[in-house]
């Protein structure tokens, strides 16, 4: 599904924070038959900024991790960032609402306006107000971003607090095994997804997070693929009602993301 702009609170963007852009850069691209773009980001030309894309439209970005979040022990991750039409706003409210700004609004470049804040139970994500650069142009194709989700501790508190601040109404399902999830709507269509962090990775401490899936056409093929390229799978290939075919993955980095193979 070709895209033109976002609703607000719907993901309009991932990017991934890794200790090896160029292996990353190599492994996503194989995966996902990828084209990537190196846009400098500093006058010497030594930082790079990777655009991905997928026929021409943008997919994700990709960029090397920085030291003081190697040294504070943040792993390789995918960031997800929501769209907003007003940033400065959004993340004034967000203390009275339980959470906490990291980075106060910031332009970047001509591309858009961001900040990056964590909810009440700790989850980090990214807010984007687009200028010139909208986000991913692509949705729900092969090789694009399909769907994201937040896994946390505390779901109720999570849905009030995404949906007061955005702007955006919820409906919960109840899914045979994985208990109940909460959908966030952006203009009445489901957005993204929130459900209780599973107790083996509650038990192993795993802190609240949200999670980008990107639609594949062969979910087996492409885990096979991963382990083949030193990657490692979290989640073994399972059928989900209403979803299709999921699994879940670490990079060769340890950077997690999930593939999606819809009904």
């Amino acid at each position: 599904m070709k895209i033109t702009s976002h609703s607000q609170g719907a993901p309009c963007w991932v990017d991934l924070a890794t200790t090896d852009q160029v292996a990353a850069k190599a492994f996503y691209a194989d995966l996902f038959g990828w084209d990537c773009q190196d846009n400098p980001m500093d006058e010497a030309g030594n930082v790079f900024y990777t655009m991905a894309m997928v026929d021409g439209a943008f997919v994700g970005g990709m960029y090397e991790q920085p030291q003081d979040q190697r040294e504070a022990g943040i792993p390789p991750h995918w960031m997800i960032h929501l769209a907003v039409d007003d940033v400065d706003a959004i993340a004034a409210r967000v203390p009275e609402l339980g959470g906490t700004v990291g980075a106060p609004p910031f332009d970047v470049f001509e591309a858009g306006r961001m900040s990056i804040i964590s909810d009440p139970a700790g989850a980090h994500v990214a807010f984007w107000q687009a200028k010139g650069h909208i986000g991913t142009g692509v949705k729900s194709e092969p090789n694009t971003i399909h769907w994201c989700e937040l896994l946390t501790q505390d779901p109720d508190t999570a849905t009030a607090f995404y949906a007061e601040l955005l702007g955006m109404e919820s409906e919960t399902l109840t899914m045979a095994e994985e208990g109940a999830y909460t959908i966030l709507l952006s203009g009445g269509v489901g957005a993204s997804g929130i459900m209780a962090m599973p107790v083996h990775l509650r038990e192993r401490g795993v802190p609240a997070h949200w999670s980008v899936y990107f639609q594949i056409e062969d979910v087996e093929a492409a885990v096979a693929h991963v382990t083949a390229a030193g990657g490692r799978v979290a989640l073994p290939p399972k059928d989900i009602p209403m979803v299709g075919r999921i699994a879940y993955l670490l990079d060769p980095q340890g950077a997690g993301f999930g593939l999606t193979q819809p009904e």
